[in-house]
């Protein structure tokens, strides 16, 4: 661990934030929140060397953001390690305008390249005039039709020559992720998962100490952030997921971006 990244984490003093915050709801670290913090450095470190792309000089790794609480830690873990690793949006067009404002700061601030990914406009507008801009609301499969045409299509455009990538799954999201290892080896194209073991309090511990810039959504109680119409805030006591595409059952809600394809590992 760097001298720097040493001095971050183990300032623990927390300091006062605005009642009703996301910091001031959440930073709770973990007791071993030291260890998981050098394990996600490693993780990160490990892959931008073993996926560096020597031979066509692009890095084979990118991490795939939705600018949630996970990923802006990721990313500020990448950019305070100054590896060589790209940063990937997909902006979907139905994205909050809290959402949108902030990525703007965030392609400002970056030190690593941030890439935006759109939906193709002939697609969208296709489909919006044949089943209406709230589709989603209708039937299971217009809404994982919606998700495939903002979301699905850009991701593949992103991952294109891609190796591996970096998500912000963890365990504690939901039951579906609760077996989420550090790094996922199953499929054709390497997942890396660094913040698998963290607990929330970590994530915003971590938010909380290193000053992060963050949704201002999280603190009117949205864990998970999506496109504005398919993502409430939550009560109490709710999954950390609920807030997803609410209408639906508990078992279909996944976009796809992190459902297991059927493809034999390469």
């Amino acid at each position: 661990m760097s001298a720097e990244t040493s001095s971050l984490s183990g300032r623990f003093a927390p300091q006062a934030q605005p009642a009703g915050s996301a910091i001031a709801r959440n930073a709770a670290p973990s007791g071993d929140y030291i260890i998981k913090l050098a394990e996600a450095q490693a993780v990160l470190s490990q892959a931008a060397a073993q996926f560096a792309g020597e031979d066509s000089g692009t890095a084979k790794v990118t991490q795939a953001s939705s600018l949630g609480a996970e990923d802006v830690v990721i990313s500020h873990l990448i950019n305070s390690l100054k590896l060589d690793i790209g940063i990937f949006v997909l902006e979907t067009g139905r994205l909050h305008q809290e959402t949108l404002d902030l990525l703007e700061r965030f392609k400002a601030s970056s030190r690593a390249a941030v890439t935006v990914y759109t939906p193709v406009q002939e697609s969208v507008i296709a489909f919006v005039d044949r089943e209406g801009k709230d589709a989603m609301y209708k039937s299971i499969d217009l809404r994982k039709a919606c998700c495939g045409i903002r979301k699905m299509e850009p991701l593949d455009r992103a991952l294109k020559g891609k190796d591996a990538w970096i998500t912000g799954l963890r365990r504690e999201q939901s039951g579906a992720r609760a077996e989420v290892p550090l790094v996922d080896t199953s499929e054709k194209r390497t997942k890396i998962n660094p913040l698998a073991n963290w607990t929330w309090g970590d994530v915003w511990h971590y938010i909380q100490t290193n000053k992060l810039d963050y949704n201002p959504l999280h603190d009117q109680f949205f864990p998970s952030i999506g496109c504005e119409p398919c993502t409430r805030a939550i009560s109490l006591g709710e999954d950390f997921r609920s807030g997803r595409w609410w209408w639906e059952d508990e078992a279909a809600k996944e976009c796809g971006l992190h459902v297991k394809h059927e493809e034999a590992k390469a």
